[in-house]
């Protein structure tokens, strides 16, 4: 290694073709990064679903849902199977273990859907698909000034394929209409007048509605195909076709008997901004796809849509790349301020030109890593920048003790070139082991389970790749720098002229520095150091005590526990639920009422903080009839059932960054709650505010067989969660069903011949209807339903008169051979890894709660009273309880092979086993101002401060690692013990107080951000900065009243098993090798 460092230190041309290396390709890297919204990740749930035309939800479960689940047993890397059986359809989601390749796991369900036997024979192709992670990009509306939702639907078709044609843009959605359909609607009078039946109008459709080939004909000129062409497409095409020929020989054609007309389905399905009926369209964009490029060019085509149309209108409701662009910017120019005062520190503390090329590793390795950055997957988005901040002070920890001891070599009169090579060579074996404990410490968070995982990893690669670049900067290129620059020259002694002279005002400022250091070291830390020497019991004990405080304000409540922090947003969302069937109309008044309110609300904050501002607190607000509010959840799972009884609001608020800050989508939330108050009849009215990380703060599922213990013990559930002050929006997955009529057949139909299937399907026929043919109308798949009229299916006096053929060919009334009992059925059946399921979900009343307090008391009062009541009850806790624990169960394995491998790092440096045991002691003991730093800012502490207690490790570590690697050299140097320690911690307290106070001052900056946007990334950099404050103190006072303790116990165990006294230095590992080797 010397002869390396000596070749880059004697020719400096190698060293500028290095750094014009890492400058060219670093730029190009950084070229050809794409931008996200958060980092890239694999997709790891598979869907099943499938479709079966009236078909209940019972029917679902039995028919389909359990022989798929059954099939899927026993395959390997299914993590879970959550499935829901729903009216007409059925969806199972698999969540996969992101260990196994999830392109072999669909193959094995695709072949566990192929294996199963049989399949209601109505059933439409089941469709197994991967869910590819997709990210949000722009979300507009279509509106217009007196122009129908058809128009608007054709215009938005239109939009969606000028987009397609747009480079970079795939995902497109458009909502805010039903399907379209034909609808051939007749009445029962009609047909007993013509003597038809539902089968002959479809018969007769099907067999005159046809393109057909019936052949070829080959004559000797040229080939002929023969074809009949008699499809149409649009209703007013089929009033033509002949039903059936009448007595007197007259014909009898559709338009005749029936009413056809081209409509949407009856399916509630639409939306209103700013109460204008509006078409939804979002755009989102791929693993594949750079986000900001993606919502830049939609904007430009919105702006010249805008401009050539002045009925329509493009409204542009969220833009997710102007919220990318201010946290990123907020992480630019917090990363800018934590740069600029570690250049400060280190230009007060060491001499600027040792302190400028210091300063000089952190763009290097910044360009070294982004080289392999696209390798790795990275993407410019939230947590990359983060690490970017979190290593900043890492970066100069190294660069700080390399020069810092070159520096003391050159100070003893060795050449800059010999006094370069002779301090770094010093101290490799340290620095070198440092950075390996520091990317083991991070490495960690690539291996924890769940989203945390995916996210944060981010973070743990932009460290690991940088820190690899400055080792090489670290150990080639600065030593070069300080051996050929002149910052190991002797100063001018005089400054004759009168132009001002940065460097010897610096170096004023350097005296400054160096008399603060020298005041610091000699009047604090070494009275500190002596008297903790000298009362070794006394001084540990208070350590010892800090620590118990700590643990026992925790265990008290004083210093809060979560599972995750809260992220702030700038939409609330409103979901209504009304009882399954409920009337449009009547959800539309509802939703209405409760949109008013909430205008009312945003005017009242406008007048309380936003006096003289003329924007609106509320940009726009979005009403969808028929859907759930996209509730930004970052988990997936299943949405409501939607329908006529569904109704949702999306509250778009003025920016974060542009409204007062005291303004908070909380208070919005919280205003409207109060302003609305309860709705008599509603089975779930929630109001959201926040983005949950990890999913809903208090989720419980329930799971049994037994139906009927099922449901009672969600109702008590439920009752006892909404009796909870500190929870609200208590909510659940198994609303009322729909009101049924159970119709039963008399004996009387039994001796006409009739059988309840006749009877259903011809029922089925009139009420449901019957699907007669599907055309493809330009991108549309129009489906032709034959159904009685929506007058005849709004009375239940038309099911009781309709006529019943039998098999002789005779019409009866329903009710004379048959009877029926009106209740309410099941509107979704949902199932949990093969179990009936249902989930509770709640948020917490006040943002300030622990979610994980709530969930620890439910699981130890709650849960186990309705376990013992019911006793085929099974419980499991969703949400963010999962996500958490998924997290913290993987780290009980990380975490202790971590601390094992550094341990192996540390003896294989210093080939000892008691050093590396006491630095790793270190690390409970620096949690004390972790968990008091989470108070003083107001944060619980959380699963993302255990990701910065886990990055602390490392950086604890490091400076350990420099005290130590001084002590051993002390020793070998034949210091006594006692002066090695001393020697030790006066010689090496300048580098670590430096490294510490830079790294805290790289994270300054995000900790003491008062925005919204900070909100998540808080946790971990205050874990990071208290805890490497204390770690200093850790370091310099600690580690050596541990290091002096050992050395008596082993000097007593020499003493009892040999009988005869030793030096306290012969008995350290340094010296015994020393001995040895001589």
């Amino acid at each position: 290694m010397r002869r390396i460092i000596q070749y880059f230190v004697n020719h400096k041309i190698p060293v500028n073709i290095l750094i014009i290396f890492f400058i060219v390709f670093g730029i190009a890297g950084t070229l050809s990064l794409k931008s996200s919204f958060f980092p890239l990740i694999k997709p790891k749930y598979i869907s099943i679903n499938f479709t079966l035309p009236g078909g209940s939800p019972a029917e679902i479960e039995e028919g389909v849902i359990l022989k798929i689940e059954d099939n899927l047993e026993g395959i390997a890397g299914i993590e879970r199977v959550t499935s829901t059986s729903r009216e007409n359809f059925g969806s199972i989601i698999i969540e996969t273990n992101t260990d196994y390749e999830i392109d072999e796991i669909i193959l094995e369900v695709k072949n566990a859907v192929d294996k199963v036997s049989s399949f209601p024979i109505d059933l439409e192709p089941v469709i197994v698909s991967k869910i590819e992670e997709q990210e949000a990009t722009v979300i507009f509306s279509l509106t217009g000034n007196n122009i129908d939702l058809l128009s608007l639907k054709n215009i938005s078709k239109k939009i969606e394929n000028d987009l397609r044609d747009i480079d970079g843009i795939s995902q497109i959605k458009v909502s805010g209409f039903p399907d379209e359909e034909i609808e051939i609607s007749i009445n029962d009078k009609k047909l007993n007048e013509y003597e038809l039946t539902f089968a002959d109008i479809s018969k007769a459709v099907k067999s005159s509605n046809i393109l057909v080939s019936g052949g070829n004909i080959k004559t000797s000129d040229e080939e002929y195909l023969i074809r009949s062409n008699n499809k149409n497409y649009h209703a007013n095409e089929l009033n033509e076709i002949v039903v059936k020929n009448n007595k007197e020989g007259g014909i009898v054609r559709l338009g005749d008997i029936a009413v056809i007309r081209d409509q949407f389905s009856e399916t509630s399905n639409s939306n209103f901004v700013d109460l204008k009926s509006a078409v939804i369209i979002s755009v989102s964009s791929t693993n594949s796809e750079d986000l900001l490029e993606s919502a830049k060019k939609v904007n430009n085509y919105i702006d010249d849509f805008n401009k050539k149309n002045n009925e329509l209108k493009i409204t542009l409701l969220r833009d997710y790349s102007i919220v990318l662009k201010q946290r990123t910017n907020l992480l630019l120019e917090n990363g800018g301020i934590g740069i600029l005062l570690v250049l400060i520190l280190l230009s007060i503390f060491l001499n600027i030109r040792l302190a400028f090329w210091v300063a000089f590793s952190i763009p290097i390795s910044f360009l070294g890593m982004l080289i392999f950055a696209e390798q790795f997957d990275i993407t410019i988005n939230l947590m990359s920048l983060f690490g970017m901040i979190v290593v900043i002070g890492i970066l100069v920890d190294d660069g700080i003790v390399i020069a810092e001891n070159i520096y003391r070599h050159y100070e003893k009169g060795k050449s800059p070139k010999q006094a370069a090579v002779d301090g770094t060579l010093e101290v490799l074996p340290a620095i070198v082991s440092a950075i390996v404990t520091t990317i083991i410490a991070f490495s960690t968070l690539l291996l924890l389970d769940g989203d945390v995982g995916n996210y944060f990893g981010e973070v743990a690669m932009i460290v690991i790749l940088t820190l690899l670049i400055s080792l090489i900067e670290a150990l080639l290129l600065l030593p070069a720098h300080l051996a050929n620059s002149k910052a190991l020259k002797e100063n001018s002694s005089v400054n004759i002229s009168n132009k001002f002279d940065f460097f010897q005002y610096m170096r004023n400022i350097n005296q400054k520095g160096y008399k603060l250091m020298n005041w610091l070291r000699d009047s604090i830390y070494t009275p500190i150091l002596k008297f903790s020497l000298k009362y070794r019991f006394l001084s540990l004990s208070g350590f010892i005590f800090a620590l118990m405080l700590t643990i026992s304000s925790v265990q008290g409540g004083v210093i809060g526990l979560d599972f995750f922090p809260t992220i702030a947003s700038d939409i609330v969302t409103v979901d209504l639920k009304m009882p399954y069937g409920t009337n449009e109309k009547k959800t539309d008044s509802i939703i209405s009422y409760v949109e008013g309110k909430v205008i009312e609300a945003g005017k009242e904050l406008e007048d309380i903080y936003m006096k003289d501002d003329e924007r609106n607190l509320i940009e726009y607000i979005n009403k969808n009839i028929g859907m759930p509010a996209d509730n930004m959840s970052m988990i997936v799972g299943f949405g409501d059932v939607g329908g006529s009884s569904t109704a949702s609001l999306e509250i778009y608020m003025l920016d974060s960054e542009k409204r007062p800050q005291s303004v908070r989508a909380s208070m919005l939330a919280k205003l409207i709650r109060e302003k609305v108050g309860e709705i008599v009849g509603a089975e779930k009215f929630i109001v959201n505010d926040a983005a949950n990380f990890g999913g809903s703060p208090v989720s419980i599922s329930i799971m049994s067989n037994n139906v009927s213990e099922l449901k009672s013990a969600k109702t008590e559930l439920v009752k006892s969660l909404k009796s909870n002050p500190s929870l609200t929006d208590v909510s659940h997955n198994d609303p009322e069903g729909t009101q049924e009529i159970n119709i039963k057949l008399k004996e009387d139909a039994n001796q006409i011949g009739l059988t309840l299937v006749d009877v259903m399907s011809q029922v089925r026929y009139a009420f449901f209807g019957n699907e007669v043919q599907r055309l493809q109308r330009g991108e549309d798949e129009v489906k032709i339903w034959i159904r009685f009229d929506k007058v005849s299916r709004s009375s239940i006096m038309t099911l009781d008169d309709m006529k019943i053929i039998t098999p002789a060919g005779s019409r009866i009334p329903l009710r004379e051979i048959a009877s029926y009992e009106i209740k309410r059925g099941d509107i979704a059946i949902n199932h949990l890894d093969g179990k009936r399921e249902i989930q509770v979900n709640a948020n917490l009343s006040d943002p300030n709660i622990s979610a994980a307090d709530i969930v620890f008391e439910l699981q130890s009062n709650l849960i186990p009273d309705i376990k013992n009541k019911f006793s085929s009850i099974d419980v499991s806790f969703e949400g963010q309880y999962r996500e958490a624990n998924k997290t913290i169960k993987s780290a009980y394995t990380v975490f202790p092979l971590a601390l094992f491998l550094i341990f192996t790092v540390i003896g294989f440096t210093f080939r000892t086993y008691s050093q590396p045991f006491l630095l790793l002691m270190l690390i409970p003991f620096s949690l004390t101002t972790v968990a008091w730093g989470h108070l003083f800012h107001n944060f619980p502490v959380n699963v993302i401060s255990l990701l910065g207690i886990i990055a602390l490790i490392g950086i604890l570590v490091n400076d350990g690692l420099v005290f130590i690697s001084k002590f051993n050299s002390n020793l070998k140097e034949g210091m006594g013990f006692d002066e090695s320690l001393y020697i030790a911690g006066r010689e090496r307290f300048r580098a670590i107080f430096l490294t510490s106070v830079t790294t805290i001052a790289g994270l300054a900056p995000i900790i003491l951000e008062k925005s919204f946007q900070a909100q998540l990334l808080k946790p971990m950099a205050i874990s990071i900065a208290y805890g490497i404050g204390y770690a200093t103190l850790l370091t310099l006072i600690l580690l050596p009243i541990l290091l002096s303790l050992t050395n008596s116990i082993k000097v007593s165990l020499h003493w009892l098993y040999y009988g005869q006294k030793i030096a306290k230095r012969d008995i350290e590992a340094p010296v015994i090798e020393q001995n040895i080797e001589q």
